[in-house]
This record gives structure tokens, C-alpha cells and sequence, in this order.
């Protein structure tokens, strides 16, 4: 600061006003006057008015004060009184003015908040505080820091809206923002810095469009947005800046197509669009306009139609990603303009033909992925001129001839990706000699022939080798040992022999050395011949997959196995093993699926295998085992899978109905005996239960009803007595039953008629008699169903007896209808009379018993829920509110309190009354009792310790798997067909959504909520006044004219459908006028499906990935026809369920096979 030289300046003052001297300095005077008047007024106004350097301390300090951990000690001792403020760490100052003029804290580990004191740092140009951990808003008061130029607060934790006060700052040129969890949209103020060239928004929380106005920041050089949730079309003005150089707009939710470029952009050197929603196809035109171009991203898109030929005038183009779209068409000569490219990747497209020969003149290439394409043609041997490749994927293409010699003659090449075509010939004798850098070779599932060669074991830096279905043959080298690197060897399904003058299987010794080795698989090599060596248990302590199942394997399993603690699957099926099971495969503890069927395996199972709690898959099936089947093995709750099929075990122990999550059990061909588990109806998730060919006697336990998701069942060739039951029609989901070589008497229950899936029956050879039913599905059935019983009669066409026609019994069928139907009315003319003289009681109970149930009081209700205690609430709704109790006899129940001052309330009270005493299904909440008068009213309902489907789809500490969520729909899909179908009149629910679904203890749905439900006329069509439905679910005809069907909850089923695999909701921000969940659901299949499953359900590995990812493919078509446009285009919930079945079945075989 300039300062005056006047020290004495009011004696100078007293000088002048002297009488004497005002007459002899008369020209002097006024000015000075002035001079001296202006000085003072400054002085003061300096000294109490303006910041200075005490005034940046005291913010400085401030901000110090307001972080809460991290600070540095260095940080502590500096930032003090003790030293000048301009040689604080990180304090920058003006050499002018003396103020702070930068400050930067970037990368100290600061934990706090920003304080408002900052905004007084007014001569502040730089403030840097990236990667750090600051929290919380952004002050206003920042935006008196009109002297910035540069903002850092990039990887923080910094949230709110980003604020619209950023205007203020307009001499701001860089503006990083990234890493924080902003939300909101893009404030259109940030649209109007005339001197911004870098603005990074990336990675935050960032929703709605881009603002159209983007394209005034006339300066703007790097424009990043990456990693948000932004939606909409890209603004054309984007294109408008002409000073642009990188374009970031990737992971994201864009849709629409490029916004044409209306001039050339000589500076834009890279694009990146990855991951979002675009589509259409790219101008013909479009890459005119970028003659400098780099680098385009466009992975991951709807993009489709050819690509355009200007692209390949981009001679600057380095980088060219455009994989997993659908353009199509071949590729033109003239990629081999592309002289500098270095990455290629095209994966995951519909392109044709051949690969143009141009591009083997690339020689900067390092990375080259056509893979997932429909390429075809054979490879010249020209591919050997790029010697700078490092990445070659040519997998899943079409291409055929012998591999070019020369890419195993590329040294830089680290990974060689040519499976899934059809490649045949040998491979070169030198394979491996020139690879000294290679780290994956797959080459599966081709037609190459001939021996592995020796050398490939010079490729010493090999991590995967994977040589699979193709008809290799030969000695499996010794020498893959000397590949120490190695992680995965998969040589499965190959013609492959193993050395014949070892006893044992010699290559497993040298795999010893491999001490990284994760999975180990030789399987379907019948010419692999031998016994396991002891030193399997020298195998690589991290291998989780060692499978050897089709190949000609003897002796013992040898004990050492045990050693292989990490150890997922182990299968060694449909060899000759013989001997015990080793008890060491008990210490095992991370197995989930063990394969030792078809040997010759002898004694008992180990109880050292119930130690196993990780264990889904155990088949055991076609030994010689004997013995009791052990009783520890219903501790495995976490079995799924159990075979232990033609053996010569001969008991069930009664703990092995503990396993309530089995889905395949087949205990066939073995030498059990004694009666079926009366509690069998404890299995009840399984899906295929097989127990024939034992010796079991008895009666079939009516506990078998309770099976609903069972799918087959065959209990043929026992010895069992009695009747069949007549509950077997509450196996609704039955496709395949087989009771034949019994002892059965008795009539066949018509029930069965009932069964909608019921493909194959069998019940000949037992001592059945009666006539045989003629509806439903038997009208299928052939006589083979049928023979060898005593006393059948029915259509010739079974090759049985007519049924003879009893007098007596014709007269009784007169009679009998005459006499109950006067009994019926006697019995409502005193049921009448009775309510009429009877007092309407103060609470009471108008349901009918659905199960059993008692009259239960007010009083007993605000026991149970302790005073309906905020601790027992379980949610509230728009009509009332649910509470959780327990009752004094100790049964839970879940009491659904109605708001009587709301009218709709007391309506949906009456309705759901109406609707539940008229319904029954295992797959509805069951209601117990209900409480009212006129100042309350509730229902008692079942209790669902599970809660609703929509917790476990949202919550983070809940997790389902693609079979749970699977199940739930098949639950849903049949309480809806019995609502639609089962029931007179048919039940419309209306109001189908993931809150109403709710989950017993067996996870077995339940569908709830009957407050808006309706009872329809057969006309399938009513007008509801007004629309109650959730918004999202509905159908378009619910929603515009309150139109109600059966067609509209199908509508509806199709929506839940789609966010159960989705984890989408319809109402979710992402959607809006322009897109919805079906459209963004419709527009991503079939080739995109993957882009809106729910992740999570497909991390796994890559085999299981395929089959959930099919699987969900099915169930996502399925929604889209529930929930067609029309109502007439929509398919019944009988389609829905049959389809939901097959889906499953399909999903599980092709697990099974994983």
C-alpha cells in the first residue's frame, strides 16, 4: 500500500491556517487543503472499511477451524501467527498488493467443511482443494471471489445442487467439479463464461438434460460429464464450439441420435460418448467436419446402419471404439487410410464379410478387436506384419482355413483370442517360440486337430490357456509345467490321451510348479487313462475348479485331495474311480458343488461331508455307496441340488426335510425303505423330486400338497398303499407325475383335471379302480397311463371297460340335488331370521374361517401391538397405516389399521373385506379376523417376516438371485391366474406393484393389498369412477378412461416384471415423457439386454452369466407382451404362468450344466 510521507502533517495543517502566512502562500493553500483532506479520508477508510491481509488470515483461520481431521502437523505449526500469512503452505500472495492471490490444499487428506470467510479471500485468482474429503454445500458467499480464474474441488465429497452463483465469477477459465456427489441438473448459468476452456462435471450424481445453451462457452476447450445420470438428447449446440478439443459425455442415459455438425471443428481431437443410449444411424457426412480427429468412443450404444465412409478420412484417428452396437455391413479398403490407428475395436456389431486386406498395412495397430461379429473369410498371413499388436480378438466370428503361422510370430502379442469360429488344421510345431510375452491364448471351441505342441511351453509368461472343444489329440504335454505363470488350463472336450507308460496321470504332476493355478479342466477325454497321484494335494493352494469327469480315470481318490483348501468344484464324474470317498473332502469348507457320480465309489458318505456349509451341488449318483443316508446332511441348508440315485442306501433320516431350499432331489434306485417323510411338504422349494425304485410302503402324506413349485414327480416302483390324494390338485405347478408299480386303490381323483401344466401321467400297474377322468389334461393321455389295474373303466380309447350306469345311482343324482337344495334354503331362512334378531356387536368378526381363527377384541389388538406402538409400525399407507404383533398364543400377525376419517379408506375396508372373504390361495396374504366399528377398523392379517419385495430389491443389505427373484414372479403370476381364472367372478386386483408383493419365511410370495380390488362381470370390463392405481403400473386404459380387466393387471404384472430384473423403477428420474421403463426395456433387446439387468445378477462367472443373462432375455419378452399397448394384444396369466415354468426349467438345466 502506497502511504503518504506527511508525519507532521497537522502542524503543517497549523502552518498554513496561520493569518500571517494565509495571504503569503494564497496559491498554495487551497490545494494542499484538498491534498491533505483526501489523505486522511483514505487513511480512515483503509484502516476500517477494506480487507487486507488481516482479513485473508482471519478466513485462512476460519477454514483451518472448520476442518475436522487430517490436518497435516506440518499444517498445524504453519498456518499460526507466528508466520507471515504469505508463507503459509499452500497461500500464494500477490507481490503488489501483498493479499492472497492462490490456494491450494489439493491432496492433503482434509477432512471439513468449506466456510463461508473464504468468499472474503477478494484478490483470490486459484483455489485448489482437490482430493480431498470436504463435505457439505458450497457457500454463497464464494461468489465474491470475482478475481477467479481457476476452481479446483475435484474428488471431494462436496453435495447439493451445483449453485447457480457461479455466474457471478466471469473472468472463471477452468472449473473442476468432478468426483463430488452433486445433484441436480445442470444449471444454465454455467452456460455463459465468455473465457471458460475447462469444465469437469464427471463422476457425480448429476440428472436431467444438458442444457441447450451449452453452446455459448464460445472459449470452451474440454467439456466433461462423464460417469452421471444425465438423460436426453444431445443439444446441437454442443457442436457449435469451435475451440473444442475433447468431447466427454460417456456413462450417462443420452438417447436420440448426433446432433449434426454444421461447420468443420478443425481443433476436436477426441469424443466419447460410451455407454448411453444412442442411437440411429451416423450422417454420412458427420466425419467431414473432424479432420483432426483422434480419438472416438462410441461403445456401448444403439448406434446402427454402416459406418460412415468419411470416418475413414480421419488420418489423425488413433483410436476407433465402437464396440457393442449394431452397425452393420462389411468394412471398406479404405480403413487402411488409418495410418496411425493404434486401437481397433469393433466387438460386439453385426459387420459381415471379410477383413479388408488394408488393414494388415496398420502397423501401429496394439490392440485389434472384431470379436462377436459375423466376420468371415480365412486370415492372410499378413496379420504377421503387425508387430506392434499386443491385443488380438478375432472369438466368435465365422472365419475358417488354418491359422496363419505368423501371429505366433508376433513378439509383442500378450493376448490371442480366435475361439468360437471355425479354424481347422494343426497348430505350427513352433507355437510358443516366438511368444515371449503372451499371457492368454484361446483357441476353444474351433476344429483344430493334431498334437499340442511341445514348445507352447516356451510361452512362459502364459496365464490362460484355453485349447477346449476342438479334436486335439496326443499326449497332454508334461511339459505345460514349465508354464509357471499359469492360472487357467482348460483342454476340456478334445480326443487327448495321457502318457501310456505312467500308471498315473503324469501331467498332473508337472502342474505342480504352476503354484498360481485357478482352474484345472481336462474333462471328456476319453483317452486320458490312469490314476490320480498323491500329489494332487501339491496342486496350487488357489485352485478353485478341478474337473476331470468323461475321461478313463482309476483307482482311489486319493486323500491328499484335501489339501486343496480353496477348492469351488470338484467333479470327476463318469470315470472309474473305485474305493471310498475320501473324509478329507470334508475339510473343504469353501466347496459348493462336488461331482462324483457315475464311478464305482464303495462304502458310506463320510459325515466329514456335512461340514461342508457351503455346499449347493453334491451328486453321488450311479456308485455303489451303501448305508443309511447321513443325518447330518439336513444341517446343509444350503443344498440345492442333492443325486443320490442308483446306490444301495436304505434309509431317509427324518432331519432331511430341514432342507427347505432344495430344488432337485433324486434319491432313485436305491434300496430305501420304510414310509414317506410325513413332513415332505417341508421341501418347499423343489421343483423335482424323485424316489422311485425303493421300497417305501404306506400312504402317500397329504403334506405332498404343499409342494407348489414342484414340477416332477416320480415315486414309481414302491411299494406304497392307500389312495391317491385328492389334495394333488394343489400341485399347480405339476408337469410330470409318475405313480405306476404301486399298491394304490382307490379312484383316480377327478382333481386332477384341475392340473393346467399336467403334460405326462402315469399310474398303470396298481390296484386303482373307478372311472377314469375325461377333462383337463387326460383327454391327452394314452392307454399306457393306465394299464395293469384291477378295475378302470372309462373311453375305450384307454383300452378299458365302459363304465357301467347303476339305476339306483341315475335315480340318486335326481334325488339328491332335490333334497340339498331344500336343506340349503331351510338353512338360510333361519340364518336370516337369526341376523335379524340378533344386536350388531361393538367389534366383531365378519370374515369366514379361511383357516382357523377366533374372535379377537379391540383390547386384545392394542395388547399385541403394545398401544400400536411407532416400534411396531411397518408402514404407512394413503389409507392407514400396518403394525407388527403377537398375538397372547404367541402367532404373529400383521394388523392393517384404516383411517375412518378418510371415506375412500372406509370403502377400501369394505372391499378388501369383500374381495379376501371370497378368495383362497397359498400365493394371497391370508386374513385372520378383522376389528370394527364405528370408530375403528382393522384387519388381521398373516404375518410376512420377510417384508415387501420392494425392500429386498432396493435395500442394500439384501440381496435376490436371478432363481429367487424368478420364483417370487412364478408366485405372483399364479395367485394372479387363480384370480383371473380360478375364481367366479374374476378378481381384478388393480394395483400390482413390488410394495404389495410380500415374502414368508420361506420366501414364497404372497400378493396383498385388495383395497382397490374389484369383482368383475363376465363381460371382462367395468368403469371404476376413480383412478386409485399406482402411477407407473397402470395401464394406458386405467389411466385415461378408468377402464378396469383382467387385461389391465396384466398390464401391470408385465411393469413388475420388468423392474424386478431391472431394479428400475417406472417412476424412477431417468424416465420421463419422452422414454419410459418398457420403451428404454424395449429398445435394449434383444442384443443390449445387458445394459438394463440389474447388475448385480450377472456378477458372476462368465458360463453362469450366459445362463442368467438368457434367462432374464426370456423374462423381459415376456413383460413386453403382458404389457402390449392394446389390452387385446396382451396374453392371459394361464400363457404367463406356463411360460414363467418353462423359463425356469430352462435356467436351471443350463446352471446345472454350468
Amino acid at each position: 500500500m502506497t502511504k503518504f510521507n506527511c508525519p507532521n502533517s497537522f502542524h503543517y495543517f497549523q502552518f498554513f491556517i496561520n493569518p500571517r502566512n494565509i495571504m503569503r502562500n494564497t496559491r498554495f493553500f487551497f490545494p494542499l487543503v484538498i491534498v491533505l483532506l483526501f489523505h486522511n479520508f483514505v487513511t480512515y477508510s483503509l484502516s476500517v472499511e477494506s480487507p487486507n491481509i488481516t482479513t485473508d488470515q482471519s478466513s485462512l483461520f476460519a477454514l483451518k477451524s472448520h476442518v475436522t481431521f487430517g490436518l497435516q502437523s506440518q499444517l498445524k505449526t504453519n498456518w499460526s501467527t507466528a508466520t507471515s500469512v504469505c508463507n503459509w503452505i499452500g497461500v500464494t500472495c500477490g507481490s503488489r498488493h501483498l493479499r492472497v492471490t492462490a490456494l491450494n490444499l489439493s491432496g492433503m487428506g482434509l477432512v471439513g467443511t468449506i466456510p463461508p470467510h473464504l468468499g472474503n479471500l477478494s484478490f483470490l485468482s486459484l483455489l485448489s482443494i482437490e482430493n480431498n474429503s470436504f463435505h457439505g454445500s458450497l457457500p454463497i458467499q464464494l461468489a465474491n471471489l470475482r478475481r477467479l480464474k481457476y476452481i479446483n474441488f475435484g474428488n471431494n465429497n462436496i453435495s447439493g445442487e451445483i449453485p447457480s452463483w457461479f455466474d457471478s465469477l466471469t473472468q472463471l477459465q477452468s472449473l473442476f467439479l468432478y468426483g463430488n456427489n452433486f445433484t441436480g441438473e445442470i444449471p444454465s448459468s454455467l452456460c455463459y463464461f465468455p473465457k471458460l476452456e475447462i469444465l469437469r462435471l464427471d463422476n457425480n450424481k448429476l440428472q436431467g438434460q444438458i442444457p441447450v445453451m451449452i453452446g455459448n462457452l464460445s472459449s470452451l476447450r474440454k467439456l466433461i460429464l462423464d460417469y452421471n445420470q444425465l438423460s436426453g438428447s444431445m443439444p446441437p449446440s454442443i457442436f457449435n464450439i469451435s475451440s473444442l478439443q475433447l468431447l466427454d459425455l460417456s456413462d450417462n442415459n443420452l438417447s436420440g441420435s448426433i446432433p449434426p455438425i454444421p461447420l468443420k471443428i478443425f481443433s476436436l481431437q477426441f469424443i466419447d460418448l460410451t455407454v448411453n443410449a444412442l442411437s440411429g444411424k451416423l450422417s454420412s457426412d458427420m466425419f467431414d467436419r473432424l479432420p483432426n480427429l483422434q480419438g472416438l468412443y462410441l461403445n456401448r450404444n444403439l448406434f446402427s446402419g454402416r459406418i460412415p465412409p468419411s470416418l475413414f478420412k480421419c488420418k489423425e484417428l488413433t483410436i476407433l471404439s465402437l464396440f457393442r452396437n449394431q452397425f452393420e455391413g462389411s468394412l471398406p479398403m479404405e480403413i487402411g487410410n488409418l495410418t496411425k490407428l493404434r486401437i481397433l475395436h469393433l466387438r460386439e456389431n453385426n459387420l459381415e464379410g471379410k477383413i479388408p486386406s488394408s488393414i494388415w498395412n496398420l502397423t501401429f495397430l496394439w490392440f485389434l478387436d472384431f470379436s462377436s461379429n459375423s466376420l468371415s473369410g480365412t486370415l492372410p498371413n499378413q496379420i504377421g506384419n503387425l508387430q506392434n499388436l499386443e491385443f488380438i480378438q478375432l472369438g466368435n466370428n465365422s472365419f475358417t482355413g488354418v491359422i496363419p503361422p505368423s501371429i505366433f510370430n508376433i513378439s509383442t502379442a500378450r493376448y490371442i483370442v480366435l475361439a468360437f469360429n471355425r479354424f481347422s488344421g494343426q497348430l505350427p510345431s513352433t507355437t510358443g517360440l516366438g511368444l515371449p510375452n503372451l499371457q492368454m491364448l484361446h483357441l476353444g471351441l474351433n476344429e483344430l486337430s493334431g498334437p499340442i505342441p511341445i514348445s507352447i511351453s516356451n510361452a512362459t509368461q502364459l496365464i490362460q490357456l484355453h485349447l477346449l472343444n476342438n479334436s486335439f489329440s496326443g499326449i497332454i504335454p508334461d511339459t505345460l509345467g514349465n508354464l509357471r505363470h499359469l492360472q487357467r488350463l482348460d483342454l476340456s472336450h478334445n480326443n487327448l490321451s495321457s502318457n501310456p507308460s505312467s500308471r498315473e496321470l503324469s501331467f498332473l504332476l508337472s502342474l505342480t510348479n504352476c503354484k498360481d493355478l485357478d482352474e484345472l479342466i481336462f474333462d471328456d477325454n476319453p483317452l486320458v487313462s490312469g490314476e490320480l497321484p498323491i500329489s494332487v494335494g501339491n496342486l496350487s493352494a488357489s485352485l478353485t475348479l478341478f474337473y476331470g469327469s468323461l475321461c478313463n480315470i482309476k483307482g482311489n481318490i486319493p486323500s491328499e485331495i484335501g489339501n486343496l483348501s480353496n477348492l469351488v468344484w470338484l467333479g470327476f464324474d463318469h470315470n472309474n474311480l473305485t474305493g471310498p470317498i475320501p473324509p478329507t473332502i470334508g475339510g473343504l469348507r469353501d466347496l459348493q458343488n462336488v461331482n462324483l457320480g457315475s464311478n464305482k465309489l464303495e462304502g458310506s458318505i463320510p459325515s466329514e461331508l456335512c461340514h461342508l456349509e457351503r455346499l449347493a451341488f453334491l451328486t453321488l449318483t450311479d456308485n455303489r455307496l451303501s448305508g443309511p443316508i447321513p443325518a447330518c446332511l439336513g444341517d446343509l441348508v444350503s443344498l440345492r441340488n442333492l443325486f443320490l440315485g442308483v446306490n444301495n442306501f436304505t434309509s431317509i433320516p427324518s432331519t432331511l426335510t430341514r432342507l427347505n431350499g432344495i430344488l432337485f432331489l433324486e434319491l432313485a434306485s436305491n434300496s430305501l425303505s420304510g414310509t414317506l417323510p410325513v413332513d415332505i411338504g417341508k421341501w418347499s422349494s423343489v421343483t423335482n423330486l424323485n424316489l422311485s425304485e425303493n421300497q417305501f410302503s404306506g400312504t402317500i402324506p397329504s403334506s405332498i400338497a404343499k409342494l407348489a413349485h414342484l414340477t416332477h414327480l416320480s415315486i414309481s416302483g414302491n411299494m406304497l398303499q392307500g389312495s391317491i390324494p385328492q389334495s394333488f390338485d394343489e400341485l399347480i405347478s405339476l408337469e410330470y407325475l409318475d405313480l405306476s408299480r404301486n399298491n394304490l386303490s382307490g379312484m383316480i381323483p377327478k382333481s386332477l383335471e384341475k392340473l393346467p401344466n399336467l403334460k405326462y401321467l402315469n399310474v398303470s400297474f396298481n390296484r386303482l379302480q373307478g372311472e377314469i377322468p375325461n377333462g383337463g389334461s387326460f383327454v391327452n393321455y394314452s392307454s399306457q397311463s393306465f394299464m395293469g389295474n384291477e378295475a378302470l373303466c372309462g373311453s375305450s380309447r384307454l383300452q378299458v371297460p365302459p363304465c357301467k350306469t347303476d339305476t339306483g345311482t341315475e335315480l340318486l343324482k335326481y334325488i339328491l340335488p332335490a333334497i340339498g337344495s331344500a336343506i340349503l334354503i331351510l338353512a338360510m331362512i333361519i340364518i336370516f331370521l337369526r341376523n335379524r334378531k340378533a344386536e350388531v356387536p361393538n367389534t366383531e368378526e365378519n370374515l369366514p374361517p379361511l383357516h382357523e381363527w377366533r374372535r379377537i377384541s379391540y383390547h386384545e389388538l392394542d395388547q399385541a401391538t403394545d398401544g400400536f406402538s411407532e416400534s411396531k409400525l411397518l408402514g404407512v399407507g394413503s389409507f392407514g397405516s400396518v403394525y407388527q404383533g403377537t398375538l397372547s398364543n404367541g402367532i404373529s400377525i400383521a394388523v392393517k389399521v384404516f383411517n375412518v376419517n378418510i371415506d375412500r379408506a372406509l370403502r377400501s375396508f369394505d372391499v378388501e373385506c369383500e374381495v379376501l372373504r371370497k378368495i383362497r390361495h397359498r400365493n394371497l396374504v391370508k386374513i385372520i379376523s378383522s376389528c370394527s366399528n364405528s370408530e375403528f377398523k382393522a384387519l388381521v392379517l398373516e404375518f410376512m417376516p420377510n417384508g415387501s419385495l420392494e425392500k429386498w430389491l432396493y435395500s442394500h443389505n439384501h440381496f435376490l438371485e436371478v432363481s429367487q427373484r424368478l420364483n417370487i414372479m412364478i408366485d405372483i403370476a399364479l395367485a394372479m391366474e387363480y384370480l383371473h381364472h380360478g375364481h367366479t367372478p374374476p378378481v381384478v386386483h388393480c394395483d400390482l406393484k413390488p410394495n404389495n408383493v410380500l415374502l414368508d419365511n420361506d420366501m414364497i410370495a404372497h400378493l396383498g393389498d385388495f383395497g382397490i380390488s374389484k369383482l368383475i362381470s363376465e363381460e371382462d370390463l367395468m368403469t371404476q369412477t376413480m383412478t386409485l392405481a399406482t402411477i407407473g403400473y397402470m395401464s394406458p386404459e386405467y389411466g385415461s378412461e378408468g377402464i378396469v380387466s383382467t387385461k389391465g393387471d396384466i398390464y401391470s404384472f408385465g411393469i413388475l416384471l420388468m423392474e424386478t430384473f431391472t431394479r428400475k423403477k417406472p417412476t424412477d428420474e431417468m424416465f420421463s415423457e419422452e422414454t419410459s421403463l418398457k420403451c428404454w426395456v424395449k429398445e435394449s433387446l434383444p442384443s443390449a439386454v445387458v445394459r438394463v439387468v440389474d447388475a448385480n445378477l450377472l456378477n458372476t462367472t462368465e458360463r453362469k452369466r450366459s445362463a442368467a443373462k438368457d434367462c432374464i432375455l426370456s423374462i423381459l419378452q415376456l413383460a413386453l407382451e403382458c404389457s402390449a399397448e392394446l389390452p387385446a394384444e396382451r396374453i392371459d396369466m394361464k400363457e404367463v404362468v406356463a411360460r414363467l415354468k418353462k423359463i425356469k426349467i430352462k435356467f436351471l438345466q443350463e446352471v446345472q450344466k454350468v
